[in-house]
């Protein structure tokens, strides 16, 4: 599934705990690990006059990107399967570039970094890049919960039954596979976007009926995860869909949620932009977020 896994990294310790699941996973699928840091250049113009770019101090920031890099070599080990290189440019636009020329099957990213001209690893760039990336995007906030301490042992595959989300499927299957991790099956009714004002109550057929192709959804993971010799957890909840996806994956002690970025559009199909970008920013464990419109 994996044979190529990029890490940006700007040295900060989200990017840093990036790498270290990066570095996991390369291990468990014989991955070749690439590290980059990006120099924002224009960024940086942005400091001088009109004279442009001392180089110099581009040259600092360069050496800069260097002891990033060397942070990351110092967690992770380097060895003969990890590439490192520095790049000037505009992060989002020269991750996606890199990833391209080195055909990485995923990116693994911290989802917030330091501030800065020279610091790119924030939630912005992140986000860019998992709209737009051909791979799946590991996304990680250095937290007590994304600590690596060992194989991942609870993988959440939250699901409304569309196509666009079940993309991130085969993803979730291939590291549960790859780690003994029991896979849970998570479909929301968001029964709250059906209402019409806060006095409607919403027919309980219509619930059912809700729940009933919710049960669909997560049944049908859970025979594919099934089959390939894993321990399943099905659950249809009712409620707001990014906050019950985090929920969830609290209180059932979730190691990665993965999902895909884009959903079917409808009062009961919650799996868009916007929800799976509120689980990025929220999520204390690691996200692998699929993007559903390249698969």
């Amino acid at each position: 599934m994996y044979d190529t896994i990029l890490v940006p990294t700007d040295g900060s310790d989200h990017a840093v705990r990036a790498a270290e699941h990066g570095r996991s996973l390369a291990r468990a699928f014989d991955a070749t690990v690439h590290v980059l840091n990006v120099v924002d250049v224009q960024a940086a113009a942005g400091l001088f006059d009109a004279g442009g770019v001392d180089e110099e101090f581009v040259e600092r920031l360069e050496a800069e990107g260097e002891a990033a890099i060397e942070d990351v070599e110092a967690v992770i080990g380097a060895d003969g399967t990890l590439r490192t290189a520095i790049r000037r440019g505009k992060p989002g636009e020269t991750i996606l570039d890199y990833a391209s020329e080195c055909d990485a099957d995923m990116l693994a990213m911290g989802t917030h970094g330091r501030t800065g001209v020279r610091r790119y690893v924030a939630g912005s760039v992140t986000e860019h890049v998992v709209r737009h990336a051909a791979a799946p995007v590991l996304t990680v906030r250095a937290t007590d919960r994304s600590v690596v301490g060992g194989d991942y042992d609870d993988i959440l595959v939250p699901t409304d039954g569309s196509d666009p989300a079940t993309a991130a499927v085969d993803h979730a299957l291939a590291v549960a596979e790859a780690t003994g991790a029991r896979v849970h099956a998570l479909n929301i009714v968001d029964v709250g976007a059906l209402a019409t004002d806060p006095e409607y109550t919403v027919p309980a057929d219509v619930v059912n009926s809700l729940e009933a192709q919710g049960e669909k959804a997560t049944d049908a993971i859970a025979t594919r995860a099934q089959e390939a010799g894993l321990d399943t957890v099905t659950a249809v909840h009712e409620g707001f869909p990014a906050s019950s996806i985090v929920e969830y994956a609290d209180e059932n002690d979730v190691d990665l949620v993965a999902m895909g970025t884009t959903g079917r559009t409808g009062l009961s199909r919650y799996l868009l932009g916007s929800t799976a970008e509120r689980v990025l920013r929220h999520a204390e464990m690691p996200v692998l977020a699929v993007n559903a419109r390249e698969e």
